[in-house]
């Protein structure tokens, strides 16, 4: 099973790791900040559109590709070697598409491949395949 395609927005820069704290009663309590609220809710609208029938079950690999707009000195293709780092990107996608039911836990993740590029055309591009 494989499903695969291109989600022409630009890519969030905020991240899962931003999460914030507040002590109430005594208690930490974690929140996401408005910024970080967006972020998911932008993946969630575009992810919801190609997610599969049946969720995945098994061994999955998931690729993706983040496709930031070119600016500066920078041109089309170029990796992007600036922040945020890949693994944080990929966490907030990763829950997301639990959500939606792209498979059942993220754990089954057991092959990644993400890749940040300077773009002319930036967008997300996210294929999950059975492995």
């Amino acid at each position: 099973m494989v499903t695969e395609f291109f989600m022409p927005i630009i890519p969030p820069t905020c991240t899962h790791q931003m999460k914030q704290v507040k002590v109430t009663n005594g208690k930490p309590v974690f929140y996401e900040p408005p910024e970080v609220k967006f972020a998911r809710q932008k993946l969630q609208a575009y992810l919801n559109q190609h997610k599969p029938s049946e969720p995945f079950s098994g061994a999955v690999r998931l690729t993706t590709w983040w496709c930031f707009p070119v600016k500066g000195r920078h041109k089309n293709g170029e990796y992007r070697t600036s922040r945020p780092d890949t693994d944080n990107l990929v966490k907030m996608l990763k829950d997301v598409m639990t959500e939606l039911h792209f498979w059942k836990d993220d754990a089954q993740v057991a092959s990644e491949v993400i890749e940040k590029y300077w773009a002319d055309i930036p967008g997300i591009y996210v294929k999950v395949e059975s492995i």
